[in-house]
């Protein structure tokens, strides 16, 4: 396995917000290390933190520990880029999972990489099959499988993804079960580039629609979500971003204490 932790970019990018891990990079660069993980047959495991897996990662140890040890950690999320600037680090952009992926697909096609997905329902897995077809021709897919086999058949899709041989592969199922997924299996999959993806093959197969590019920009692509699910997302959302509210609260509380206690270390005489 790949020690991508003395790489010239992870290593001076990697700092720490609310506890959690990230890398402060571009899409470009983040691109670039993808595509050179899968050029070197360099296996290189990647995440995103957002606000709702932030919040998650303080309750959970586990999951705190799932995500430390990927070797890429981006922001996707815009209320943990405004977060993380408020308390001044130099966060370049958002890095949204889906874009990456979308982007990927892409490069997949132009280069020859072989992209294995799993995850999701069987008839969103086909139209995402099938608008892969439509967009890139050239691409060839190294496998699929979807996100409901039984927890005996686990062995068996990770031996079929070995043994397809890709390239890179796409994790879409639900935080925590995909990082468990990974953290069981990572070094038995085979593929260069590993990355979970989410609900990300509902968005590209049409099942959900995405938010348009001003809510994006303006950092409420959340808020699109809960008016297209209502009842099932909008107490999830609201309990989500109270704690996260809370969680910048207390560690803007912090920062005013240390800060205090140093002017006074300053003032003090010598």
């Amino acid at each position: 396995m790949a020690d991508w932790s003395a790489h010239p970019l992870l290593g001076k990018r990697r700092t720490h917000f609310l506890g959690a891990p990230v890398h402060l990079l571009t899409m470009d660069e983040t691109l670039s290390l993808a595509t050179e993980a899968m050029r070197t047959k360099s296996q290189m495991h990647h995440t995103v933190v957002n606000v709702s897996k932030l919040v998650n990662m303080q309750k959970s140890a586990e999951l705190m520990e799932d995500v430390a040890g990927a070797d890429l950690i981006n922001i996707d999320g815009a209320g943990v880029v405004i977060g993380a600037r408020l308390f001044g680090i130099d966060v370049p952009e958002r890095v949204a999972g889906v874009d990456i992926m979308q982007r990927l697909f892409e490069i997949c096609a132009r280069e020859g990489f072989r992209p294995y997905l799993l995850g999701a329902e069987p008839d969103v897995l086909d139209k995402v099959r099938a608008r892969l077809a439509s967009e890139y021709p050239a691409l060839q897919i190294a496998g699929m499988q979807d996100g409901y086999f039984k927890p005996e058949d686990e062995d068996d899709v990770v031996a079929a993804i070995r043994a397809s041989g890709a390239d890179c592969l796409f994790v879409a199922m639900p935080t925590p079960r995909k990082e468990r997924f990974l953290k069981r299996h990572r070094n038995d999959l085979g593929a260069s580039f590993i990355m979970g993806v989410g609900g990300s093959f509902d968005v590209y197969g049409g099942k959900v629609r995405r938010a348009p590019a001003l809510w994006q920009k303006l950092g409420i692509e959340w808020l699109y979500r809960v008016l297209q699910e209502p009842g099932r997302l909008w107490r999830r959302y609201y309990e989500t971003n109270t704690a996260y509210a809370g969680l910048l609260w207390r560690e803007w509380r912090k920062h005013k204490k240390s800060a205090a206690a140093a002017k006074t270390t300053r003032s003090l005489p010598h």
